[in-house]
C-alpha cells in the first residue's frame, strides 16, 4: 500500500434551508454547479487516485450524467446513493473503498472554495499524524446557552475553532471509528469527532475563511462574491 489518497464527497443533503427545489450541491455559481468546484480540485491533486460521490438515491443517475459525465472526471469511480443523515451517507462511500486505500479525505460537496493549498496542508499533515482537519478561527463572541435560552456562560474564543472540510484521516482507523460508533448508535456532526472519541488526536490546519458552506441563499451571494475576488486576484 502506498500514500495514496481517495476521498468520499458528502453530495446528499437535502439543502432544506437554502428553500430551493434544487439541491444545494446542484445549484448554480458562477455558471456551474456548485459540486463541480471542489471536484475540479481533487482531479487536479495528483496524489488524489479516486473519488466517491455520495448522492441521495433519488439523484444518482442525475449527479452521473450531468455532473461526472458532463464535466468530465476521470477519478470519479462512483456515485452511490447516501443515507438518512451524513454520518450514514460517508459510511456508504467508505465502504466502497477497498482495502488498499491509505488516507481518505472526505469533503462536504456544499463547500466549493477549497484550495489545492489547503488540501496539500491537509494531506502532509495526515501522513504525519494520522488525521488532519482545517479549522479558522471564531471571530464572535461565542456563549453557552441553556434550554430555555438564558446565556449559561461564555467560551474563551482564543480556544475555539470553527471546523472545515476536507478532514483527512488513515483510512482504516477512520473506519474502524464508524464501525464502532455503528454498534454504539453514536451520532456526531463530524468526521473528526468519531475519530476523537474512537481512535486518538487529530491534527488542526488552519483553513480558510473562505472555505464556506452553502446553507442559506446568503451563501450563495457571498460565494458568488468570493469568488469573483479569487478569479479577479489571478486575473481571469
Amino acid at each position: 500500500m502506498d500514500d495514496n489518497l481517495r476521498v468520499v464527497v458528502a453530495a446528499a443533503g437535502t439543502g432544506s434551508r437554502m428553500g430551493s427545489p434544487i439541491n444545494k450541491q446542484y445549484l448554480l455559481l458562477g455558471g456551474r454547479p456548485v459540486l463541480t468546484y471542489s471536484l475540479d480540485i481533487f482531479e487536479q491533486y495528483d496524489a488524489v487516485d479516486e473519488v466517491i460521490i455520495v448522492a441521495k438515491s433519488t439523484e444518482v443517475q442525475f449527479c452521473q450524467q450531468e455532473i461526472v459525465k458532463k464535466y468530465g472526471y476521470g477519478k470519479v469511480s462512483r456515485v452511490v446513493a447516501g443515507g438518512s443523515e451524513r454520518q450514514d451517507s460517508v459510511w456508504a462511500g467508505l465502504t466502497h473503498l477497498d482495502d488498499k486505500t491509505a488516507y481518505v479525505a472526505v469533503h462536504d460537496g456544499a463547500r466549493p472554495l477549497l484550495s489545492l493549498q489547503l488540501l496539500d496542508s491537509l494531506y502532509k499533515e495526515a501522513r504525519q499524524w494520522g488525521a488532519a482537519i482545517p479549522g479558522v478561527l471564531v471571530r464572535d463572541t461565542i456563549k453557552m446557552i441553556d434550554r430555555d435560552r438564558f446565556v449559561s456562560h461564555t467560551l474563551d474564543r482564543t480556544s475555539v475553532i470553527a471546523v472545515q472540510t476536507p478532514q483527512i484521516f488513515r483510512f482504516h482507523e477512520l473506519k474502524k471509528a464508524y464501525q464502532e460508533a455503528s454498534s454504539e448508535n453514536y451520532r456526531a456532526t463530524d468526521d473528526a469527532s468519531l475519530f476523537e472519541k474512537y481512535i486518538g488526536r487529530v491534527k488542526v490546519v488552519t483553513g480558510q475563511n473562505d472555505n464556506l458552506k452553502i446553507t442559506t441563499p446568503e451563501d450563495i451571494i457571498i460565494a458568488e462574491g468570493l469568488l469573483k475576488a479569487r478569479q479577479h486576484s489571478k486575473g481571469e
